[in-house]
């Protein structure tokens, strides 16, 4: 955790091209929503999972530019992981009506990120921030390869694919739920801390 400062929120500071590269990966969100809106077609879902895979590599490339142009800004840590929730929330909730998923894990994963977004911004309001944990990278990493399994539409080979994509969900329920306790934690010890000694 650290201080959120003043100059996080300069122009210069919210407009580096690893944050524009997240601010586009926002906005793939509602695209991929339209495409994946039932009844939809083969080609419609292959057209979702296209857009998705070119969201999903802005997320390699911007955390990537950002260490080595050293633009890393705490702005960018706060919207990265959230423009990362969005898009795999919205993504796997459409995905329920297809039958490629099942709603009490859709459940699980999104109520998991809300209560973590919920922590990061009461974190915030103090003037911390929340870095992600390798086990919630972790968590992300196999949420991301579940859905690049599950979202094409290709006849021959959908039933393995989904087989692979459904045991990539359930790595990122399991991982999901232990790195949600250990966020929670380490905001308890860091905010005992930081109280005053009476």
């Amino acid at each position: 955790m650290f201080v959120l400062n003043r100059s996080d929120l300069s122009r210069q500071s919210l407009t580096t091209l690893p944050n524009v590269l997240t601010y586009l990966r926002m906005a793939t969100i509602p695209v991929i929503v339209v495409f994946l809106v039932p009844p939809s077609s083969k080609f419609s879902l292959n057209l979702a999972f296209t857009v998705y895979v070119l969201a999903s590599l802005t997320d390699c490339l911007d955390g990537i530019l950002a260490r080595r142009r050293n633009t890393v800004t705490s702005i960018g840590k706060l919207l990265d992981p959230l423009a990362d929730k969005l898009l795999t929330s919205a993504v796997l909730i459409m995905l329920i009506p297809h039958g490629k998923v099942e709603a009490w894990m859709v459940f699980v994963i999104v109520g998991r990120e809300i209560l973590i977004t919920g922590l990061r911004s009461i974190a915030a309001g103090h003037g911390l921030i929340i870095h992600s944990s390798r086990m919630g990278k972790n968590k992300m990493v196999s949420q991301s390869l579940a859905l690049i399994f599950l979202l094409p539409a290709i006849p021959q080979i959908e039933p393995t694919l989904n087989t692979i994509g459904t045991f990539f969900l359930w790595v990122s329920v399991v991982l999901g739920c232990v790195s949600a306790l250990d966020y929670f934690i380490g905001f308890y010890k860091e905010a005992k801390r930081q109280q005053p000694v009476p």
